[in-house]
């Protein structure tokens, strides 16, 4: 892969804290909920003990829901446990820049005990554990994601006091690749662009979506970890730098009744020396058999894996029949109402799974492709016959439709607790029965306005 400008290394960043330029480094990491969280310390202290070190931070940023309150069925974290430490240890290679905040670096952290045994539910040690599955094959994963927003005119203070009701959007109409609406949010998205350049991504470009005010910025692939970790910096940034131009963005995965935020994820696996492996030209359609028996394995595992696709009670409002978002577990080439999309050739030959929306965790949900391909790949699955034409009129399976089956699927897979582990499968579950016991309490507008004066 091209150099990336804007990483740092730990001598790069001493000479920076010595010039006065950087006096800030943030420690972080992505919680459940797919945010980046840890704190900021002094560039100096950073130098001299957190990074020989690490730093701590409370248990409970694992064990919490979407509203940092505590909540009980956590194993590694409770009241009775004291809600006690786990540590921050920074990965010096992911060092960089943070162009957007005057005099700061960031460093993002694995998770462990005081002991120094791995935090297992920590979304990015899950990840790893599944490349390391990988790896004792001789196999890397190469990812992409392609994550979408809604941008908005009003701040992020005021859409808070508005109840999110009401909002300017960014654009007035359908701007699908449209050059001329997009052009007014461009001061906007050229700060994002830049600045993620500038802390280390290789941005590709920017497009126009369907919904008023809607956007994708691309990235190019990179090995699977560099990636999920430029995600989370990614969509925590330019929540940031929209704050900055008075203005705010959204990658909830359906924010109103037009399209929604997808956040498609392009995969392919190399052998560790750099060579293609699903890419066979004298086989049909240019698949290896490691190839179909990858994509076999998404779709056997897909239903029972939806969970760590789609993690919110929000994210299956997206899977509308006709809207470009997946409801068939089907395959296909090029084929954009199918679940999953075989494209490229060559060392570019991938599988797009067109599942998971804006709000997706996406260590989680790149775990879950790992976990998939690998029960296909090792039990030799044979791959069913592609889906040409449209898969929303399908005899296909259907993709879940609620968190509530999602959950219940992941709770009995036998397939995801060989492949994460009880402690994994529980603690998620765990999150998803908070949201749906949060979510049956919840009276929402649709109800008020339906039955306050006519029920």
């Amino acid at each position: 892969m091209p150099a990336r400008t804007g990483m740092l290394s730990t001598d790069q960043l001493g000479d920076l804290i010595d010039a006065g330029e950087i006096d800030t480094v943030i420690v972080a990491f992505t919680d459940m909920q797919g945010r980046l969280v840890g704190k900021r310390v002094a560039a100096r202290f950073f130098r001299e003990e957190v990074a020989p070190h690490g730093a701590e931070c409370c248990n409970y940023l694992l064990a919490v829901d979407v509203e940092m309150n505590t909540v009980a069925g956590y194993s590694m974290s409770s009241w009775e446990k004291g809600y006690g430490d786990m540590a921050m240890i920074p990965d010096l290679a992911t060092l960089r820049l943070v162009p957007w905040i005057p005099g700061t670096a960031l460093v993002m952290a694995d998770l462990t005990w005081l002991d120094e045994r791995p935090v297992t539910p920590s979304p990015r040690e899950i990840l790893k554990a599944q490349l390391g599955r990988l790896a004792d094959r001789g196999l890397a994963a190469f990812v992409g994601t392609e994550l979408e927003f809604l941008v908005f005119e009003d701040s992020y203070r005021d859409a808070w006091r508005r109840g999110y009701t009401g909002l300017t959007p960014a654009s007035d109409y359908n701007i699908d690749y449209a050059l001329l609406a997009s052009t007014r949010m461009e001061p906007l998205l050229r700060d994002i662009r830049l600045g993620m350049d500038g802390a280390g991504m290789y941005c590709e470009g920017v497009k126009g979506e369907c919904n008023l005010g809607q956007q994708e910025i691309a990235f190019r692939y990179d090995e699977a970890l560099v990636t999920c970790d430029n995600h989370s910096i990614y969509k925590n940034g330019a929540k940031e730098i929209a704050d900055r131009h008075g203005k705010s963005l959204t990658f909830m995965a359906k924010f109103n009744e037009r399209e929604g935020n997808s956040c498609h994820i392009h995969i392919s696996l190399r052998s560790t020396d750099g060579g293609a492996v699903f890419a066979d030209e004298s086989a049909e359609h240019g698949m290896s058999p490691m190839f179909r028996s990858f994509v076999a394995g998404q779709l056997a595992a897909m239903r029972e894996l939806t969970l760590f696709f789609a993690p919110n009670i929000n994210s299956y409002k997206r899977y509308v029949d006709g809207s470009f978002a997946p409801t068939a577990v089907a395959w296909g080439l090029d084929n954009r109402t199918c679940a999953l999309r075989v494209v490229g050739h060559g060392s570019g030959m991938r599988v797009e799974n067109r599942v998971p929306g804006g709000d997706v965790n996406q260590y989680l949900a790149v775990s879950a492709l790992v976990a998939a391909g690998l029960h296909g790949i090792e039990n030799e699955l044979e791959l069913e016959p592609l889906t040409p034409g449209n898969a929303y009129e399908s005899a296909a399976a259907r993709v879940p439709t609620t968190l509530r089956e999602a959950a219940d699927l992941f709770e009995h897979s036998a397939l995801a607790r060989e492949a994460f582990g009880d402690e994994v499968v529980d603690h998620y579950v765990n999150n998803a029965r908070i949201e749906i016991a949060a979510y049956d309490a919840a009276i929402t507008d649709w109800e008020r306005v339906r039955g306050f004066e006519r029920f």
